[in-house]
């Protein structure tokens, strides 16, 4: 097995993989949401791949066994983020046949070694149960804040 950070070459297979974690974790997607998300994910690599996303693969024979992604944002600095970069891991994936060799644990010391060459104030993810043991003996705590983690959706029905 090889572990490398992917590059432009790697972005089939890079959708691929996205696509497998995807549909596992939200189990079923509808074909026409499934469809629009394939189709935008090449082109979503090409512009951002090595630039404010970095992926880090194994390779097994080749094929990609498992990845990992880290999304770099900057924002304005305050006193939780002094020079206002910070990460967010994303897609952390392997693939059924491989799992419980310690891929996802080596894809993630990658990560974190990345992100300290590019001085992220910190880095953060949201973890499944079956994660959670994972990231913890990695170093990432439980976030505490005094903060309501909300959102707004936009609603799309009527673009046409």
């Amino acid at each position: 097995m090889t572990y490398e950070k992917a590059k432009l070459d790697d972005t089939e297979e890079l959708t691929a993989l996205r696509l497998e974690y995807l549909l596992e974790d939200y189990g079923e997607i509808p074909q026409d949401k499934l469809a629009m998300i394939s189709a935008s994910l090449p082109a979503y690599f090409h512009n951002h791949l090595n630039k404010d996303l970095f992926a880090f693969i194994c390779r097994n024979d080749g094929t990609i066994a498992g990845c990992c992604f880290l999304y770099v944002s900057e924002k304005p600095a305050n006193p939780s983020f002094i020079n206002g970069k910070t990460g967010t891991v994303m897609n952390v994936y392997t693939r059924p046949q491989f799992r419980r060799q310690g891929i996802a644990r080596e894809l993630m010391k990658m990560l974190l070694s990345e992100s300290e060459k590019l001085q992220l104030d910190f880095v953060e993810l949201k973890s499944t149960d079956a994660g959670y043991k994972l990231y913890k003996s990695l170093g990432f705590e439980d976030a505490a804040s005094k903060y309501h983690n909300m959102k707004y959706i936009i609603d799309r029905q009527d673009e046409a």
